[in-house]
């Protein structure tokens, strides 16, 4: 819905789950597992994480190797919600997801864009859906990449990153006072855009666009 809305309104896209998963290959590949004891301290400063934002889009490189399909495998995943739990990871991102803000509009998208990285967004939404439907929605999206996970499996993992996420001590998933709530349960995702778009017509006039 990130990647919709920036197109529809012609901004960068930050997808910051991305970024999780970059520090989470990097970090792997140094041979550090998420579960370990200690993070050391040079590690994150070791990995030369940057990104390329594009309009809709994002590229995320790990120094010169360009690392944007290669973050996508669930095994990554998995390790990047686990990674994502500790101080010293979302504090070391924050300044980057700050200044990838200062390249233009753009439309964020993560568990704590609204309550700590943006707080001043100009709009907030906080997407929802009930349990069922999300797995179905990820199960889809990993068969269309041949993944071999089971349906059972990654509504667990859903269920156990959700579990994580809400009670980290560093910026946990919560929704925003000031977000917009969008129940998506049943919903199409053009039928989700333009409830977003009304959303943004009413509070920022200027910024709304049309096709």
């Amino acid at each position: 819905m990130a990647r919709l809305l920036a197109r529809r309104l012609g901004f960068f896209l930050l997808d910051t789950g991305a970024l999780y998963r970059a520090v989470a290959l990097g970090l792997l590949r140094l041979g550090i597992e998420p579960d370990g004891r200690a993070l050391p301290e040079s590690a994150m400063a070791s990995l030369d994480l940057r990104i390329e934002p594009e309009p809709a889009s994002m590229r995320v490189y790990l120094g010169d190797e360009d690392v944007s399909d290669a973050i996508r495998d669930e095994s990554v995943g998995s390790a990047a919600s686990r990674f994502s739990v500790r101080p010293e990871v979302r504090r070391a991102l924050l300044a980057l997801q700050r200044a990838a803000a200062e390249r233009g509009s753009v439309v964020a998208e993560g568990r704590d864009m609204g309550t700590v990285v943006f707080p001043d967004a100009q709009v907030k939404f906080f997407l929802t859906a009930d349990l069922s439907e999300r797995a179905k929605r990820r199960y889809r999206e990993l068969q269309e990449r041949e993944s071999h996970a089971s349906f059972s499996a990654v509504r667990e993992d859903m269920i156990a990153r959700d579990r994580r996420d809400a009670s980290r001590e560093e910026a946990p998933l919560v929704r925003a006072a000031d977000a917009y709530v969008v129940d998506t349960t049943g919903l199409s995702p053009d039928q989700v855009l333009e409830v977003m778009m009304a959303h943004i017509s009413k509070e920022v006039p200027l910024i709304a666009v049309e096709d």
